[in-house]
């Protein structure tokens, strides 16, 4: 069991991650590749993704030693993952190359520890090999381009979802309300958060730091993790909500046809429900274009509307949830 004792400030101090950090997603859309059962959202991505990994390929050979840090299951190290990639990819990339070497040989370590050895390459970017190092670089450039990349839109709006819902969440019951609802292997007492069947038993204190919560994709609804070095800045990554999931799923092409490309999106992000001004900056429009789309899926039955002093939350009706599930 995972358990990450809070102080009054920590509670003070617990946020959500503004955006999805893409080293995180990065990670732990490796791992995905590696697992059985896939999210029907994400099963062409997989597909795809595993072809251009085919051990033939040239790509596979480029990003042999990215793969080689990601294990199926089990450690991997905390350096893949630094704080600066939360100002994006470039930030993150940045930080990793930077990582001084008694750190990589640290933590590299452990990696061979937990799988009896390390291939050629890692044993050399270990050792802190410039050339190693380099190669790391363009694994994590050359595998963020494939597969992630092209997935940012949607990841990006599924987190600003999923913000939007623990926001909502975090008025109506408080942080022990966030908390207890981001996953359900998770139980906060007020004083504890416990995650429960996490792979070893460790106890984190926060100590004045909070705790940064990071919405992450890729997840796919498993038990949320965190970094293995205690000393590290404290994140908890977990699963967006599965309404958020859907939410960003794109309109078919028979929803686009009946509606219009702008109010099928609006339907789409409004199952999870949303506010005017997190539609109009999903969407890309203004906040009054929102409400014009909005006004009249309302008028013909598909939405409902509610006032909370300054905003205005949009959900489906019945009628309206009904037509995006095709029903």
């Amino acid at each position: 069991m995972l358990r990450i004792h809070f102080t009054g400030t920590d509670l003070v101090r617990t946020r959500v991650a503004l955006r999805p950090d893409p080293m995180w997603e990065l990670a732990l859309s490796i791992h995905l590749l590696r697992m059985r059962r896939t999210d029907p959202l994400l099963t062409t991505w997989k597909s795809e993704t595993v072809a251009r990994l085919r051990p033939a390929g040239p790509l596979r050979a480029e990003v042999a030693m990215l793969l080689a840090l990601n294990p199926p299951v089990g450690y991997f190290p905390d350096f893949l993952t630094p704080p600066e990639a939360a100002a994006g990819i470039d930030a993150g990339l940045d930080a990793v190359l930077s990582t001084p070497q008694p750190r990589l040989r640290r933590e590299l370590d452990v990696l061979g520890g937990t799988r009896g050895s390390l291939p050629p390459a890692v044993d050399d970017l270990r050792r802190g090999s410039r050339s190693a190092v380099a190669e790391l670089g363009t694994a994590i450039s050359r595998y963020h381009r494939a597969a992630i990349e092209p997935m940012w839109p949607r990841l990006r709006a599924s987190v600003e979802a999923d913000r939007g819902m623990r926001a909502r969440t975090m008025l109506d019951q408080g942080v022990e309300g966030l908390l207890n609802d981001l996953h359900p292997s998770l139980r906060f007492d007020g004083g504890t958060l416990s995650v429960a069947g996490y792979p070893s038993h460790r106890d984190v204190h926060l100590d004045g730091r909070g705790l940064l919560l990071v919405p992450s994709y890729f997840k796919t609804n498993t038990k949320p993790v965190t970094l293995v070095d205690p000393e590290l800045p404290p994140v908890l990554v977990y699963s967006v909500h599965p309404a958020a999931r859907l939410a960003v799923a794109a309109p078919g092409e028979a929803l686009t046809g009946l509606l219009g490309r702008t109010r099928a999106a609006v339907l789409e992000l409004a199952a999870a429900g949303s506010t005017t001004t997190e539609l109009s900056r999903r969407l890309g429009v203004s906040p009054a274009a929102v409400s014009q789309h909005v006004t009249v899926m309302r008028d013909a039955g598909l939405m409902l509307s509610t006032r909370t002093r300054n905003t205005v939350q949009h959900t489906l009706s019945p009628l309206g949830q009904a037509l995006l599930a095709g029903g």
